[in-house]
């Protein structure tokens, strides 16, 4: 049977390539305003934490709505996540600080915004690299899942990054914190009665062998 909506990841796919060719359009007229730099570093972040907030409401709206089609794009949204935070890193790397690597490491450990925005991206480096069916079938999906987790540790990273980047107005930057709040305060529920499971299981798995003990010794 067709997979629903057959014209959905197309669609999903051009709408997150979208910004990066505005951008890159927006660079080669020169109407990226006076320091066209920081204005891309400032988009291209903002663009990793829409994907990665977007990519973390999918299984709560699945929940809420009951509808399917969401799950299917979870890992586009994901990767465009991390593409567009590893483009916001080589444009601090490489147009901001021109491969000054001992600025980019004295930034790295001083300043604090750069300090957690790094650890956002390091964090979604496995995440990314453990994506492919491949990798759900080596870790077992209980492993997988639970390091994929950390994708709600980056958010919260990316929006502790972007709250100590923005100087003034922190509105942006406080409503991605708030949205990212209510959709992890949607998942503890699943998290609780997921964890009162695995401990039921290893209750039972240690009780196992002195129940067999006690039978081998009655025989």
């Amino acid at each position: 049977m067709a997979a629903p909506h057959p014209w959905l990841k197309p669609a999903v796919l051009a709408g997150g390539l979208a910004p990066l060719g505005m951008l890159l359009l927006d660079w080669q007229q020169g109407t990226l305003g006076a320091n066209p730099v920081e204005r891309a570093l400032n988009q291209l972040g903002l663009l990793a934490l829409v994907f990665l907030v977007a990519s973390l409401a999918v299984t709560p709206l699945k929940k809420l709505s009951g509808w399917t089609w969401p799950v299917r794009l979870r890992r586009m949204l994901g990767l465009f996540a991390f593409a567009y935070a590893s483009l916001h890193l080589l444009t601090y790397v490489v147009l901001d600080q021109h491969f000054a690597w001992g600025t980019l490491l004295e930034d790295v450990a001083k300043r604090k915004f750069v300090t957690v925005g790094f650890a956002a991206w390091a964090l979604m480096l496995p995440l990314a690299l453990t994506s492919t069916n491949a990798s759900v079938r080596r870790l077992g999906f209980p492993a997988w899942q639970r390091l994929h987790r950390l994708a709600y540790v980056a958010g919260a990273l990316g929006v502790v990054h972007f709250v100590w980047r923005v100087k003034k107005d922190h509105t942006e930057p406080f409503l991605y914190g708030f949205v990212l709040l209510v959709l992890i305060a949607l998942r503890v529920p699943g998290w609780r009665k997921e964890w009162r499971a695995s401990r039921a299981r290893a209750a039972r798995a240690a009780a196992a062998p002195k129940v067999g003990n006690r039978s081998a010794q009655a025989e």
